[in-house]
């Protein structure tokens, strides 16, 4: 047993250890397997994460959002083969936040890139987050940087709609596009959404429909009235990816925005994604491993008090964070080396059919 990996079960140890050396090993069916670990948060993603971090920060990410119907399938498809013919190895995460695996109809738009899936140098998954969108920008996170680590060139974050859990996974990108269309004045609702702020490059999908070039001159004024001089002004690229035209444009444009984020890196910008990415880690790490340990009996008194309604929440939080003997135990207990706990459950459900 290594100590360090926080797991008791020699068993458990070897098949991680097994599982890790396929992934570096570039195994396809290994990558699947640790992001079926990610999804079901299983207790053992953080040693997980642990062993594969030194690999990552090599990819280049591209975040890909708009409304429904924009058609964010069929031009993230097109960004695909444009990168293939440059060589270049490229994963997919697809973000479904309204739907599991089940084929609904929001996976039914993932059909547009079963161009790619016998292609070897792709790799298609889809993430959903089962009703639970709190954890879903971790899981995002920890995938994207699964995919990193694993060796691809460029990772394109899809996601379906432009919630505040969309716009938490666009965070991951270094360059952003957000992709609308002519229909119903959708420049006014971009801006209305907050898009503009977080967007790198816009796309007006569809182009040849009525209204376009009006779209395109709504969000050209947007940026120029609400970006600062000196600043990177995203452009707004026309495309009509059903037919592939204007693709060309938006990779040279995301092109053009990685060379500008190359030249302008900030070490003291790192030193806070650092900080932050340190502190979403602790506080997601500490939450699950008290819900683990609740769940399988721990802090038994005060949570046996908590559901006679006896004590209230906050004073039975308070309790156990003050008694540090208490903490230390709950969070022991809802650690992957845990007695009785199993860490790398690699068969918890058969990975997604998109996987190779």
């Amino acid at each position: 047993m290594d100590e360090k990996d926080g797991l008791t079960n020699p068993v458990d140890n070897a098949r991680l250890n097994s599982l890790l050396d396929r992934f570096a090993a570039r195994d396809r069916l290994a990558l699947a397997r640790l992001i079926t670990l990610v999804e079901n948060r299983a207790a053992v993603v953080s040693t997980v994460m642990e062993r594969i971090y030194s690999r990552v920060g090599h990819a280049y990410i591209i975040g890909v959002t708009g409304a429904p119907g924009a058609g964010k399938s069929t031009l993230v498809n097109r960004l695909i083969a444009k990168y293939r013919a440059q060589r270049k190895e490229v994963g997919v995460l697809a973000i479904d936040p309204s739907s599991p695996f089940s084929g609904g109809a929001v996976l039914g738009d993932r059909v547009r890139m079963t161009d790619h899936y016998r292609d070897s140098g792709v790799y298609i998954r889809s993430l959903s987050s089962r009703g639970s969108h709190g954890g879903l920008s971790r899981a995002a996170r920890e995938v994207v940087k699964m995919l990193d680590a694993f060796g691809f060139d460029v990772i394109i974050i899809e996601t379906v709609g432009v919630g505040q859990t969309e716009l938490a996974v666009m965070d991951l990108a270094d360059t952003t596009v957000v992709v609308t269309v002519p229909e119903g004045g959708d420049g006014v609702q971009v801006m209305k959404a907050g898009l503009n702020e977080i967007a790198d490059l816009f796309v007006v999908n569809k182009a040849d429909r009525e209204g376009a070039d009006r779209v395109k001159a709504e969000l050209e004024m947007s940026v120029h009235l609400s970006r600062q001089e000196g600043g990177w002004l995203p452009p707004v690229v026309l495309t009509q990816a059903e037919a592939d035209q204007g693709v060309d444009a938006l990779v040279a444009a995301i092109a053009r925005h990685a060379e500008y984020v190359a030249a302008h890196r900030s070490p003291e910008r790192e030193r806070e994604r650092r900080m932050r990415e340190f502190v979403e880690v602790l506080s997601a790490e500490m939450e699950e491993r008290a819900s683990r340990a609740v769940q399988s009996g721990g802090a038994n008194g005060v949570v046996g008090e908590v559901r006679a309604g006896s004590l209230n929440p906050y004073t039975a939080a308070r309790r156990v964070i003050e008694d540090r003997k208490a903490l230390e135990e709950l969070l022991a207990e809802g650690s992957a080396g845990a007695p009785g706990r199993r860490g790398p459950v690699v068969h918890q459900r058969p990975a997604s059919k998109t996987d190779p």
